[in-house]
């Protein structure tokens, strides 16, 4: 028999779940909404409509915190260099952006594009070298109300200069421009027990504790999958350059003893996390051949880790490589 209390129960619990499936389904519009305006600024540029960029897709107080290719565009201010045009499209006219991944999670949204192009005019002190480039490049942006309020990017610079076959020009002071150690980002640990606090109630949040455990200074031995799958690692051109030395072991782990990541922040959707975090230690071993410094370094980097099942199968990361170098004063290793 159907009492007042049962009836009551089933009530209150189909109107919370009425409510859950109402927020879960507010949300997915967001993404896509949010998603669609980073899109629309990506398909507009270097086309006739671009001016709409500013009029419909910037919101009026938007801060660009960082533009993909900084260090060059840094070591180049300054120096009467010819403008590379609006998007890079003045160096390179035929510049074609691919989108790979995109991600998005209340007011954040990621997208990892390869930028395909000819290098046909002066690009940040680099002559035109009629050779072809296709490199990542990495963005984040913040949304509100339907426009991009902030956003930064980090591209493959270190991959452009060896594609180019190219040395960053040097400058009239002699002097290399290296981004600055700013101590910024979360501790892991306090990542992680504010993560475990929950709710954890998605398997998002699930996922992005596992991936925060990762960064810890006790990282479980049971993270990943048997079949886990690391499709790229963050200094890629780096490994490369010790594994022709013959010195493949001096890894960027290896090189900083010391070393404990800060995390920026996360943006997970579906099976998909993006963690922003900076590599960050004091070059106590060798790198990859290069002696220790003994400097201390502190480098963006990007991880996009995918799950299955409650497994975590395959990571790919993305870290600013020619940041480092300029850092360590060691830009002989794109020589090769």
């Amino acid at each position: 028999m159907l009492t007042r209390r049962r009836f009551l129960d089933g009530a209150l619990g189909a109107g919370l779940a009425l409510t859950a499936s109402r927020q879960a389904a507010a949300q997915d519009d967001q993404r896509e909404r949010n998603k669609a305006v980073v899109r629309r600024f990506k398909d507009l540029q270097g086309t006739k409509d671009e001016a709409l960029i500013e009029r419909e897709v910037l919101a009026p107080n938007y801060k660009r915190w960082r533009g993909g290719f900084a260090h060059l565009a840094a070591n180049a201010k300054g120096q009467g260099f010819p403008s590379a045009g609006s998007y890079l499209r003045g160096a390179f006219p035929d510049r074609k952006d691919e989108i790979v991944d995109m991600v998005a999670e209340g007011d954040m949204v990621g997208m990892l594009f390869r930028i395909k192009a000819t290098h046909q005019a002066n690009f940040n002190g680099i002559a035109a070298t009629g050779k072809k480039i296709d490199v990542y490049e990495a963005g984040v942006f913040r949304l509100a109300d339907g426009r991009i309020t902030e956003a930064w990017f980090m591209a493959d610079e270190a991959g452009l200069l060896k594609q180019l076959g190219a040395k960053l020009p040097a400058r009239q002071d002699g002097k290399l421009i290296a981004p600055p150690v700013t101590g910024e980002g979360e501790d892991p640990d306090a990542v992680v027990k504010r993560l475990e606090a929950g709710p954890l109630v998605t398997r998002q949040d699930r996922n992005r504790l596992m991936v925060a455990r990762s960064k810890g200074a006790a990282p479980p031995a049971d993270l990943r999958a048997s079949d886990f799958k690391q499709s790229r690692v963050g200094f890629q051109h780096l490994r490369d350059y010790g594994n022709l030395k013959g010195v493949g072991t001096e890894t960027i782990t290896a090189a900083l003893p010391d070393r404990r990541d800060l995390i920026d922040g996360f943006i997970a959707e579906g099976e998909t996390v993006w963690m922003r975090f900076k590599v960050a230690g004091t070059q106590g071993g060798k790198l990859y051949g290069l002696p220790p410094s003994g400097k201390r370094i502190e480098v963006p980097e990007i991880g996009v880790m995918r799950f299955a099942d409650g497994k975590w199968k395959e990571a790919w990361y993305f870290a600013d490589e020619l940041g480092l170098m300029l850092q360590l004063n060691a830009l002989h290793m794109l020589e090769t």
